[in-house]
């Protein structure tokens, strides 16, 4: 499939105005055709209304030819064959296993919301039958259900380009619930987003969907700014820095009516070294660790980038194993020159605090690549230093030394919403375990038992989300089946016909969904 450098928008492809934008090859360090014309604030005017004209049909149609679609769009994803992870892997310097497994998560993602789809549970279909001879009062018949909010936005990451991009997580939720998207391609991989929103809207013709349940924008800020402020978008999905997850949050609460954002923006993702566990498993948790920093180059929204651990041999121990393996660690490359100079700034602040040592770095690299580094200091040093709780994106962490298990609670309290927090514990850590997860559970989305954060498993009981700064609204997750529920919003109707009712409520159960009716849980 031939990468034209068009926009997507419905059924055309619209060569974009605005001046153009190339992609870059980070391992080469060279610019690669085609050149993309950026659009305009007219484009994204004529997505959005696509959008708002197809949001009722789109949201209407029977559930199982919603599945297909979900299933459509996955098999078109993996009939684009190699030539998607060639041109993801010149884009970004991802290795291509990294891209195929990332290529498989993409598809598992958009068949298990397709299987979500199917089963109904997201509806919430809720059935309280009217009791006309109630004493003192008679109760209307209730029936609730969920639709679909709206037109979702949906923004590229730099760090995912199949997972988290044009027909990643957001998308398949978004469209699992109903709502048609209009996708801004991230700057940093505008081939491989073409590639797949091609694959996309093959497979809105291949339903037969209406046009404007997907269109793809190429553009600079402006076009960002106007597709959230369009009044047509009813919701945003964003995975990225929080500098810019706040400034869209900002453009949607200034609109007339305000709408949510569901931003995935920062995060150190604290781990845990407890005596037992560490005293016991020193050297295995060390390297577990510096394997975990590097992995990626450190470009995952789930990379430990602190730990905390008791004063004592047993640190030591690990500090000095954490050292001997993080220096064999290659440099790699990262995803685009921003993020490596924005790594070295991060680095190089690190450096400079007073209270902080340099432990070890990986090796040296060329351009675009980052060096791990790794660092230690005080409870006391860390807690005084604002700066120091702020990510670093990269292969950077951070190791606190604490005296005694409250100065490790103080730090807990001290920390900011996070992904993920992780403990190393054995069973004589328990006590402590148990003083530290009240304050882990009201920080983080995800508590890990000896193992390490990064890898988010794509399945029903996953969590990927926390309090601010993780995210802009704990209530919901990005990654897993209930990240559908962020697209959704509940709809009670009282005693309308049967006649007018959705299929998930009506008398019958003509889709035979578990329902709970009067309280209880039954295909009634």
């Amino acid at each position: 499939m031939q990468i034209t450098g068009e926009m997507l928008i419905g059924r055309a492809d619209v060569r974009g105005s605005a001046g153009t934008l190339e992609a870059f090859d980070p391992t080469r360090g060279e610019r690669l055709a085609p050149a993309f014309g950026a659009g305009t604030v007219q484009d994204v005017e004529r997505a959005c209304e696509l959008a708002r004209e197809a949001f009722d049909p789109f949201r209407t149609l029977p559930l199982e030819r919603r599945a297909q679609f979900l299933e459509a769009v996955a098999q078109a994803i993996l009939d684009l064959g190699d030539a998607l992870i060639e041109r993801a892997h010149a884009e970004t310097g991802l290795p291509v296993a990294r891209l195929r497994g990332e290529r498989g998560r993409t598809v598992g993602q958009l068949r298990l919301f397709a299987r979500v789809v199917r089963d109904g549970h997201f509806l919430d279909a809720t059935v309280d039958p009217a009791q006309p001879a109630r004493e003192p009062m008679p109760r209307s018949d209730l029936r609730l259900a969920k639709i679909g909010l709206g037109p979702v936005a949906v923004f590229g990451a730099s760090n995912f380009p199949l997972a988290f991009s044009v027909a990643g997580g957001d998308t398949a939720s978004a469209f699992a619930a109903g709502c048609p998207v209009v996708v801004k391609a991230h700057s940093a991989h505008l081939g491989t987003s073409e590639l797949v929103a091609r694959a996309v809207r093959s497979a809105v013709q291949q339903l037969d969907l209406p046009e404007g349940v997907f269109s793809l924008l190429v553009g600079e800020r402006a076009v960002g700014e106007a597709l959230v402020a369009h009044p047509a978008i009813a919701a945003v999905g964003f995975t990225g820095s929080r500098t810019g997850g706040l400034a869209l949050q900002r453009i949607a609460q200034a609109r007339a009516v305000p709408i949510p954002v569901y931003a995935e923006m920062s995060s150190i993702n604290p781990v845990y070294l407890l005596p037992e566990a560490l005293a016991a498993r020193t050297d295995a948790i060390a390297r577990g660790f510096v394997d975990s920093l590097t992995m990626g180059v450190g470009q995952f929204c789930t990379n430990p980038g602190l730990v905390l651990a008791m004063s004592g041999a047993s640190l030591e121990r690990f500090c000095a194993v954490a050292t001997e393996a993080l220096g064999a660690k290659a440099a790699g490359t990262m995803l685009t020159p921003g993020i490596h100079r924005a790594y070295d700034t991060g680095v190089a602040r690190l450096s400079g605090e007073s209270e902080v040592t340099l432990l070890a770095k990986g090796q040296t690299g060329g351009a675009c690549q980052g060096q791990a580094a790794l660092f230690r200091t005080t409870a006391a040093a860390f807690l005084a230093t604002p700066a120091l709780h702020d990510e670093v994106f990269g292969p950077a962490s951070v190791i606190i030394a604490c005296d005694t298990v409250d100065e490790m609670i103080a730090i807990t309290e001290r920390l900011e919403g996070q992904l993920t927090a992780t403990l190393q514990l054995d069973a004589g850590d328990t006590a402590i375990a148990r003083r530290l997860l009240p304050g882990l559970e009201r920080r983080a989305g995800r508590i890990l038992a000896n193992g390490f954060p990064t890898g988010v498993e794509v399945c029903h009981a996953m969590v990927h989300g926390g309090p601010f700064p993780a995210t802009s609204n704990a209530m919901f997750t990005s990654v897993g089946a209930s990240a559908i529920d962020r697209f959704l919003r509940p709809v009670c109707y009282q005693d309308l016909p049967d006649t007018l009712l959705p299929d998930a409520l009506k008398e019958g159960n003509p889709l035979g969904l578990w329902r709970l009716r009067d309280g209880v849980r039954s295909q009634a």
